[in-house]
């Protein structure tokens, strides 16, 4: 049988008009269904173990890891047969239609991870390509917006990792649910307080889950950021360091990093990998502030390679990253990166301060009156160190 022609309902019509407690108890049947489906499937439990991860298989909660088997129709046809409607399934983002009108599952052959609202309760999956799936398959499908799931709005992680966060741990954002896992694993014999992971789940970082990270307790003593050392990764820094640093972070942003191409749960397989992974979410965890402004230089020199050969081209690179300055924390931080621009760009600590006042004299005076008053300040420059004629 061929792949079925699909037709997807829009988010916005998904589930409005049913029982948002009938919606919640289609998924939380299907979580139980999923649960029972991994018992019996060799290839993802091998995956899962291989990863490090084996304990889910062995432990149900909190985490209730399971698996949907590669049956068009197998979740469907058993949530059907214990009195859910085809409404219910389809606004449950559980099934959905064929072009032909077959009602299917939406997930198949995937490891899947349920996703729990602020309640507990399971309103979404996210899912994850089982071992061997083709190259065309995505690596990670996540359910659609319904009207009990909101994907903006909710971070992976959060309900089963109250107690810790309660205990104000320090949260760290990361990039999917096995990396949430294996830092959990990673402090799951610790008596101490230590690090939580959360991560979005399906899509960027929003500006809602940037607020509930602020409002984490353990959040006053820093959020760290521990994405993977890709480009993906780098920008995903930089949004976290926009959203969390507004109004004003409650306390230090930092960043973990890793190898190229590596994450936490990578980090996990390795020797001692959870002392591993303890360690570089805090005690090699750095400023978030420096990362981005790394992050923007190696993004100028990819364009443009023969940047710093002149002093023209250093100092257009100055002039793009001194903006950065302004978003430091304090001066000390400003001092820093200010040294870390100079030393990245091969200019003058001078150089440096001129752009960042051109700069400061642009938001304030419009770019047509600093570029006066600038040219004054540097023809100055240029007599002071001349001297008077004929010296």
């Amino acid at each position: 049988m061929g792949a079925p022609r699909l037709t997807l309902p829009s988010s916005s019509t998904r589930g409005l008009g049913l029982d948002s407690k009938r919606l919640i108890a289609a998924v939380e049947a299907a979580v139980t269904y999923y649960r029972d489906q991994l018992a019996h499937a060799d290839g993802p439990h091998a995956y899962l173990v291989g990863r490090g991860l084996g304990v889910l298989v062995e432990r149900e909660w909190p985490w209730r890891v399971g698996y949907a088997p590669p049956g068009w129709s197998s979740l469907t046809r058993h949530l059907r047969g214990v009195g859910f409607g085809d409404d219910e399934l389809i606004g449950a983002g559980l099934s959905t239609r064929t072009r032909a009108g077959v009602l299917i599952d939406l997930f198949r052959d995937r490891i899947v991870f349920p996703v729990r609202d602020l309640a507990g309760h399971a309103v979404a999956f996210l899912g994850r390509a089982s071992p061997g799936a083709g190259d065309g398959v995505p690596k990670y499908i996540n359910s659609p917006e319904t009207a009990i799931y909101d994907k903006g709005r909710l971070l992976f992680g959060v309900a089963e990792q109250q107690e810790r966060l309660d205990a104000r741990w320090t949260p760290v954002l990361v990039e999917g649910p096995a990396d949430v896992l294996a830092v959990w694993l990673s402090y799951s014999r610790s008596g101490r307080p230590g690090a939580v992971a959360l991560a979005p789940g399906g899509t960027m970082l929003t500006d809602h889950q940037a607020g509930m990270l602020q409002e984490l307790p353990g959040a006053s003593e820093g959020i760290i950021a521990a994405f993977d050392a890709d480009p993906a990764g780098r920008e995903a820094v930089d949004r976290a360091w926009q959203l969390l640093r507004q109004p004003r972070a409650p306390g230090p942003l930092l960043v973990a990093e890793f190898g190229a191409g590596a994450d936490p749960a990578d980090l996990l397989q390795a020797p001692n990998g959870r002392a591993q992974l303890r360690t570089a979410l805090q005690r090699r965890a750095r400023p978030m502030l420096d990362a981005v402004v790394e992050h923007r230089f190696a993004r100028l020199i990819e364009r443009h390679p023969r940047l710093l050969e002149d002093i023209d081209g250093r100092c257009a690179a100055v002039r793009a990253l001194v903006p950065l300055l302004y978003e430091a924390t304090g001066p000390d931080e400003a001092v820093r990166i200010a040294r870390r621009i100079v030393a990245l760009t091969g200019t003058g600590v001078d150089t440096v301060a001129i752009a960042a006042l051109t700069h400061l004299e642009c938001v304030l005076h419009g770019p047509k009156n600093a570029r006066l008053l600038t040219s004054g300040r540097q023809a100055a420059g240029m007599k002071r160190r001349k001297g008077p004629a004929g010296e």
